[in-house]
Formats: C-alpha cells, structure tokens, sequence
C-alpha cells in the first residue's frame, strides 16, 4: 500500500506527508470528503499543523485522493486500531516486550508469543509496526504482567531477532 500511496504523491513531498500521517494516526476520509478518526471529523488546520505545512496542502491531498479511485479505496477504507497500551502498561503493572528483527522476516510474532504462553502470561496487545512506514520496525506485545529474563532468552533465539528490550 505504501509502495502506491508514495508512487501516487511522487514530486509532492508535502502531500505525502499529510498521507503518512493520516495512515500513521488511523484518519480516513469520509464520503463527504472530510478527514475522520472513526466518526470525530479532524480540521484540516490541524492536520496541517502536525504534518508542520498549511491547510491548503491537506484540502489538496484530500481532494486528490478522493479523484482518484484506487486512493479513495485505501483513504475511506482506513480505521482506527485503538489505544495503544505501551506508554502506560508499568503504571497498569503491564510488562512491554519490544523485539525488533530483520523486516522480511516470517513468524516472529507466533514464536515470541508461543515462549510467552508457555510462560503462563496472557497478552494483552501486539503491535507490529509497517517496515515500509517505519525504516527501524519494532514488534511490541504488551504482557498482563512482566516477562522474565528466560523467556527473553528464547526469544532472543529466534533467528532473525536482532534485539530484544523491556519496559
């Protein structure tokens, strides 16, 4: 998807940024041609301003999304994933398992979280960031408690692991 979205904005780096942050945030855009998070309508202004370029930029983007019909697919198409644990699961007494590995890798996520349930920990929430967003991709599992160091061990022995880190 992001292979097109960029292609698609190619010579309009300002537009690809408004685009990156929508997709980055879970903002879609509505039938009526308005930036959404689910149902709660995103003003443009302020869109503009956390992609740090003007209002007009994002009316652009938007409006040329919604001429196209490939990008409207993908743009209307977008949903929120939710709350995101991370930045609260100590005070939850949540345990944080950051893993990073090669970004073609296959089947990181059901060995760590096989040396996880083997443990007897429940998981709360897995978030595996888009290499083709991010240039450094993390795998995050948020755990109903902390894991111990042996079960980092065993995930640390998955192949293409390359670095493993709790919070």
């Amino acid at each position: 998807m992001w292979i097109e979205i960029t292609k698609f904005f190619e010579g309009a780096p300002a537009k690809l940024k408004v685009a990156k942050l929508m997709v980055e945030l879970g903002f879609s855009i509505n039938e009526k041609g308005r930036v959404v998070c689910g149902n709660v309508e995103i003003a443009d202004v302020d869109l503009a301003r956390a992609a740090d370029t003007d209002r007009r930029v994002v009316r652009q983007t938007v409006e040329e999304i919604m001429n196209d019909q490939f990008m409207r697919k993908i743009f209307t198409g977008i949903k929120p994933a939710g709350s995101f644990l991370k930045d609260i699961a100590p005070t939850l007494g949540y345990g944080v398992v950051e893993i990073r590995a090669q970004s073609n890798a296959v089947g990181i996520i059901s060995q760590a979280t096989k040396y996880i349930a083997d443990a007897g920990i429940s998981i709360r929430q897995i978030l595996a960031e888009d290499p083709e967003l991010n240039p450094d991709p993390k795998l995050m599992i948020i755990t109903e408690k902390k894991v111990p160091g042996e079960v980092i061990s065993k995930i640390l022995t998955i192949p293409t692991v390359t670095k493993v880190s709790l919070s």
